[in-house]
């Protein structure tokens, strides 16, 4: 009987608002084929609205099994080494799924941000938030190439 493989770690990025922009949409829909080489990986897109009405939407979304980062200003700084070395130790720790959330133009409610293991800022600078998400998913393809000693980052 052969070995019974482990199911390899599931990747979501929950993101509040419909990616309009056709160029960031056609950029985006690259780095998530090219995450999916590595892993699963979903994104959802959550209708806006009030603040209970997007933390509901959230909740309703969040696969059990969970590690939960949201994508605050105010939230931790990594280099691409350490954003790499997360991904991995969520591998390592066999995190069912791991869920990136993406607020829309007033951020993330209050209460779905207070929900998540980490807060992580991509950047000083201040992007759209629809930017942010194309943003995350490189530096999530890095993080991939870079645990698997793969040529694209450098």
């Amino acid at each position: 009987a052969r070995p019974r493989r482990r199911a390899s770690m599931k990747l979501a990025i929950v993101a509040v608002g419909k990616l309009r922009d056709s160029g960031l949409r056609a950029v985006l829909d690259d780095y998530l084929a090219r995450i999916r080489r590595h892993a699963p990986c979903d994104e959802v897109e959550i209708r806006d609205g009030n603040a209970a009405e997007v933390a509901a939407r959230i909740d309703n979304v969040i696969p059990a099994r969970s590690r939960l980062v949201a994508l605050e200003v105010g939230g931790e700084r990594w280099d691409s080494r350490q954003f790499a070395a997360f991904v991995g130790r969520c591998e390592q720790d066999a995190v069912g799924t791991l869920v990136w959330l993406v607020g829309g133009a007033d951020g993330l409610p209050a209460q779905s941000s207070a929900r998540a293991h980490k807060k992580l800022s991509l950047s000083a600078l201040t992007f759209p938030h629809r930017l942010a998400r194309v943003v995350l998913a490189e530096q999530v393809y890095r993080a991939f190439t870079m645990l698997r000693g793969e040529p694209y980052a450098h």
